[in-house]
Formats: structure tokens, sequence, C-alpha cells
């Protein structure tokens, strides 16, 4: 239920900033501060989950979207105006093509990690999973309405948007999951120190983020977004050498705030050239495109990393030792999704 509705909400937000503020400063400014809220938000909810788990209960976690919903909801009504409505059809074919072709291939994916590529079951779904997204294509190819129009990807600065995207996010989310298993399973710390430990790319990340929009106008869009690119790629290259015997200092913090203030200044660059020249009756589609490989993105990198993670493993280590051994691999991994992604940017973008 909460990914049906944030399918329909996070593009319908990026769309109604596409058609209340025209191509330029006013529409870089204001999809800076949503950039800038995505990554912040999400920084954010790493130090208050450790908190709350400490001190009340991991589900409390899930009651903090409640009172901001409610308020978000009255503010929408109160300050939001109503879209022209326009008739047309709705494209059932693509729609269940998409869902269930992305869905077999991660799925296919995870289950390799325990499985192996040999498992029927794993190369079954794998095999789908592309069928199913090639048919997909096809769909919108021929469709009156397509819910993906190809056209989107007439634009080379689109396409390097979309797959940056996708890398980027999966390093990204590979950051967030692996450094939390590092801070508790191999340095002790319990739930709220790990929260706390967080705070160092917490606030990169937002004094970046509020820079965004002038540091857009000065140094371009393309060039920002590969320099954040480059300290994310560092600070992750250099996270990915810590060991048992690491200091959090040095091993740990350091390269949270080079990571904190790539992301800072990467996620906002990204949507601006993921919309850059979309037509008013496309911008829909380009904000469901740009979700879609925000959220495939977290979802197959994951999925990657997480082989990458089982397949890990060493005779000669114990526990702690293996699980740094295994999380520093992993983070190996999300280091090389941030190479691709920045080549990519410098190719297609800058």
């Amino acid at each position: 239920m909460q990914g049906v509705g944030a399918a329909v909400l996070a593009p319908s937000t990026l769309a109604l900033l596409l058609t209340n503020f025209a191509e330029g400063p006013a529409r870089t400014r204001a999809v800076g501060y949503y950039g800038a809220v995505a990554g912040i938000g999400a920084s954010i909810g790493l130090v208050l989950g450790g908190i709350l788990t400490d001190w009340l209960s991991w589900r409390v976690g899930f009651f903090i979207n409640l009172p901001i919903g409610m308020a978000l909801m009255l503010g929408a009504k109160r300050y939001l105006t109503e879209t022209e409505r326009r008739a047309g059809q709705f494209d059932l074919s693509g729609a269940l093509g998409s869902t269930c072709g992305m869905g077999a291939l991660v799925y296919g994916i995870v289950r390799s990690a325990t499985a192996g590529w040999s498992d029927p079951r794993t190369v079954a779904t794998v095999a789908s999973g592309v069928i199913l997204l090639a048919l997909f294509v096809l769909i919108e190819w021929r469709a009156k309405q397509p819910i993906m129009p190809l056209r989107l990807f007439a634009s080379r600065e689109r396409n390097g948007a979309y797959a940056a995207r996708v890398l980027f996010l999966g390093a990204m989310v590979g950051f967030w999951f692996f450094t939390t298993q590092l801070l508790q399973g191999v340095i002790g710390y319990s739930p709220f120190e790990a929260g706390v430990a967080f705070l160092p790319t917490t606030l990169a990340n937002f004094a970046m983020a509020m820079a965004v929009p002038r540091l857009t106008q000065r140094l371009g869009n393309g060039r920002l977004l590969a320099a954040g690119l480059t300290l994310a790629l560092i600070g992750m290259a250099l996270l990915s050498r810590v060991s048992v015997h690491a200091p959090y200092a040095i091993g740990v913090a350091l390269p949270m705030v080079l990571i904190g203030i790539g992301q800072g200044s990467s996620l906002s660059p990204l949507t601006i050239a993921g919309i850059a020249g979309v037509a008013a009756e496309d911008a829909g589609a380009a904000s469901g495109l740009v979700n879609a490989a925000h959220q495939l993105g977290g979802s197959l990198g994951l999925g990657v990393l997480t082989v990458i993670f089982a397949a890990a493993s060493s005779g000669t280590l114990n526990a702690r030792e293996l699980l740094a051994h295994r999380i520093a691999t992993s983070l190996t991994g999300s280091t090389v999704m941030l190479a691709l992604a920045l080549a990519l940017v410098i190719a297609l973008i800058v």
C-alpha cells in the first residue's frame, strides 16, 4: 500500500514543480530544494530511526509519517492549485509489463545470493524479467498513450541522468544499509549510537543541499553533478577500506562527510538533468521515470550488493572480521557503481 501511494505521490510532486515553474533559474531553484528534501529526509531518517529504536521501539519509526502526512494533506488542499483535467487511456499492459518484469528481475538477483546462478528458479525469474521488460518497450512503442513515452529517451542528457541515477541510488542504498551493519555489528554501537554516528553524512548533506541552487547558477548543472559524484566516489572508496581496527573518526566519519557532500550536491542536479527539455504534456511521465529510476536503482543496487556480500568469504577470519570483510567488499561494489555513474555523467551530460 505504501508503494502504491509513493508511486502516485513522488512523480506528482515533481510534475507540479514542472508545471508551476518555467525552465530556467526558478525551476532549478525549486527542483534543487526538492532534491535537497529527498536527500536530507533519507539521512535524518537514519539518525531518528536509531534514536527511536534504542529509546522506544523500532515500530515507532513507522508512525513518524502519520502527522507529517496529515500536515501535508492539509497544506496541499490550501496552497496547491488544481491542474487541468484531460481525458486519456490507462496503459494497463505497459504498467503490468514493467512492474512484473522489474519485480522478476530484482527477485532473481536477490535469490541468486542464496540459491546461486545455477538454480533453475533463479535463471527462470531473471530470464522472465528480461523478456517482460523487452515486451514492455515494444508495448510502449505501439501504445497510443504510453505510460512511458519513448520520446523521453531522445535526449542524451536525460538518458545519462536516468542511468546515473540508477547507479547512484544503488550505491547510496548500499552505503546506508551496510554502514548500519558496520556500526552495530563490527564496531559494536547501539542503535542510538549508530544513528548519531550518521550525523557527519546528515550535516554535510544538509549544508550542501541548501547551497545547490546557488552553486548550479555559478558552476552549471553538469559540472556540479560531476563534482558531487567525484566526492561521493572518493568517500565511498575510503569507506570500502574499513576493517575491525579502523578508528571511527578517520575510517568512518571522514568518508561519511565526503559522501554527504557528494549526495547533497548530486541528487538535485540528477533530477534537473532528468527533466531537462521535457514538454508540458510529458511532465508527469518524465517525473514518473525519474522516480522509477530512483526506486529501481535502490532495489537493483541492493540486490546486486547483497550477492557480492554473500560471495565474499574467507575461512581464516572470525565472525566479526568476516562481517567487516563482507561489508568492505560490498562497499567496493558501491564504489564501482559511483565510478560508472561519474563516467556516464561526463560522457553524456558534461
